[in-house]
């Protein structure tokens, strides 16, 4: 099959999940092509298979805000028309599933026909789409989709809540991990640098928006390093930067936590890591979540969202009420208080994380993909 991809080309979930997905489509033999602003930053090879199409818009005087939406419209209709495609794929209702309805009018008005799959991954639904204005155009871009998928039952339920005027049925398919991707041996050199004295290292990932709390990262362990020798690595950037930044001098923590930035492929390091937080006021699915796991890292998560259905309670970690630090801590000691039970939880984490390899899950997008083409 000939599928075009189009995603955010971020460090954010949808655009990792989306690109990973053409990845391994492009190694089935499908021929996949990438259409967005910039290369994607998990797109860190090509093959035969694998192709970039840039959409470049204009600074145009006119406009205060450059029309991306009406421009990558255009360019889905080039891609479709030249390189034959079967069907396309787009990630994240804003805009993307808008942009591919209209392109799909007007190839349709050139006698071609090509179907789209919109995929919801979270906030498009949960935050951004329940702004009013935004409301009718995501309801009619899903509703005239081909096929939409949601990355977590609870995202699925979610977008049936706060858009009562959809009609389309909607499948899920969980997000995934590439298991391979995920082996490394002989770390503990690499472990050495961030925890000298055989401290504990805990991690969190995420894009410091408020709504990661990652102050609830802080607090949780500024509680456990009080109990269990423990360092703390955090990767990511944001809005909230400033703010932890603040809160670490507070609490006295500065010199037991090492922030590396946005990191590309973070596999490396939360393959030395004990234990991954993730105390997030709500997530879709939990990708950082299920990517700590498939490095054998056990995770203590809230209970908020899709995470239930990747965070097993007291088996690959345990579930908080969101903003329970108190919980949070004494269920991360009571992880960390031991060698034994830690590694009873770092095995249990990874094969719960095998429940989403990518081999399980590809398949269910290559069925998808041939009933909406009729293949």
């Amino acid at each position: 099959m000939k599928i075009g991809i189009v995603c955010y080309p971020t460090f954010g979930g949808s655009g990792v999940v989306a690109t990973e997905l053409g990845k391994a489509l492009a190694q089935e033999g499908h021929k996949v092509h990438f259409i967005t602003y910039s290369q994607p930053v998990r797109l860190d090879f090509f093959s035969e298979n694998l192709f970039y199409h840039e959409v470049s818009v204009s600074d145009y005087p006119l406009f205060d805000y450059q029309p991306y939406e009406l421009v990558l419209s255009s360019k889905l209709v080039d891609v479709v028309k030249y390189e034959k495609l079967d069907l396309l794929h787009v990630h994240y209702a804003i805009p993307h599933a808008s942009a591919a309805y209209m392109a799909k009018q007007i190839l349709a008005s050139q006698g071609i026909n090509i179907p789209f799959i919109t995929t919801l991954h979270g906030t498009d639904i949960t935050l951004v789409g329940k702004d009013p204005s935004f409301e009718p155009v995501i309801t009619f871009a899903i509703n005239n989709s081909d096929a939409v998928t949601a990355v977590s039952e609870s995202l699925r339920q979610d977008t049936i809540k706060n858009f009562p005027n959809v009609k389309k049925d909607i499948k899920v398919i969980p997000n995934f991990i590439c298991l391979d991707e995920f082996k490394f041996d002989n770390l503990q050199c690499h472990k050495k640098m961030y925890a000298p004295n055989g401290e504990r290292l805990l991690i969190h990932v995420s894009n410091f928006r408020k709504v990661k709390r990652v102050d609830d990262v802080l607090r949780v362990f500024d509680r456990v390093r009080k109990e269990v020798p423990s360092k703390l690595i955090l990767i990511g950037d944001g809005p909230e930067r400033a703010n932890i930044e603040k809160l670490c001098r507070e609490l006295n923590t500065c010199d037991d936590i090492k922030s590396l930035g946005k990191i590309v492929n973070p596999e490396q390091v939360l393959a030395i890591a004990d234990l991954f937080l993730l105390p997030s006021e709500t997530e879709s699915f939990g990708l950082a979540a299920l990517e700590a796991m498939a490095s054998k890292v056990p995770v203590i998560s809230t209970n908020s969202g899709g995470l239930p259905e990747v965070n097993v309670h007291g088996v690959s970690g345990y579930m908080s009420n969101v903003g329970d630090v108190e919980d949070m801590a004494k269920n991360a000691i009571r992880i960390l208080i031991d060698d034994k039970t830690l590694d009873q939880f770092k095995e249990n984490a990874y094969q719960q994380a095998k429940q989403f390899d990518i081999e399980k899950i590809l398949p269910m997008y290559e069925k998808l993909y041939r009933d909406v083409i009729g293949k």
